[in-house]
């Protein structure tokens, strides 16, 4: 899953793209309410993590803006400003959720996990595809009743994947989920991976397929 972190607190952000990595997010930081757009616009994202108080611009106004425009990113009101009037204005401008700092990581990685579920809804489901199912809290992918073993790679692609199952990624998009610390990775490494996991998941009701033009998709198919 990749998170937009819009923070200008700069220890406390380097805190949060450190910890929710390990938790298996992948996070982009900016610390400018100007930049939120601009990001949003380079970048396929699954949620924003939005401080009130940014320079630039602030949240509320980032806020109003991605709402007028028709934006339906899952937004998660990150802020030291812990009233009931700012919860409702924010909530009422369009924010699905609201978590006053100081807060509790755990805490943190739910609501985000519980924002991206809804988001996708029923028709595309966010963790499981026919008898592949991710499970979050061991991060460990299970087809079937077997636990795949994927090496790092494999498994961010194919959760990146499974997260938009039904609807075609990239191989620029997979790139940037795969490959965000590396500069220069050739594109060919997608169809790598890809190949890899079609592997993995043979003789399964489950396959990637190639859209040309388009990307790849997941899809679950008849047994």
């Amino acid at each position: 899953m990749r998170i937009l972190l819009a923070e200008d607190e700069r220890e406390l952000a380097a805190w949060l793209v450190r910890a929710l990595n390990q938790g298996g997010f992948q996070v982009d930081w900016v610390d400018d309410g100007r930049m939120v757009r601009r990001s949003l616009k380079a970048t396929l994202y699954d949620a924003l993590i939005l401080d009130l108080g940014l320079p630039g611009r602030d949240g509320h106004d980032v806020l109003a803006e991605l709402r007028d425009a028709g934006h339906r990113l899952p937004v998660l009101i990150l802020t030291a400003r812990d009233s009931l009037i700012e919860r409702v204005s924010s909530l009422h401008q369009g924010a699905d959720d609201f978590l006053a700092k100081p807060f509790e990581l755990a805490e943190l990685e739910a609501r985000l996990l519980a924002l991206i579920r809804r988001a996708r809804g029923s028709e595309h489901p966010r963790f499981a595809c026919g008898p592949l199912v991710y499970d979050s809290a061991s991060k460990q992918f299970v087809l079937g009743h077997d636990t795949l073993v994927l090496t790092p790679r494999e498994h961010a692609a194919l959760r990146a994947l499974l997260q938009h199952s039904g609807e075609p990624l990239s191989k620029q998009e997979i790139l940037d989920r795969v490959f965000s610390d590396e500069q220069d990775v050739n594109p060919e490494a997608v169809e790598v991976l890809v190949h890899r996991l079609r592997k993995r998941l043979a003789d399964s009701a489950v396959r990637i397929s190639t859209l040309r033009g388009l990307g790849y998709v997941l899809e679950c198919t008849a047994p």
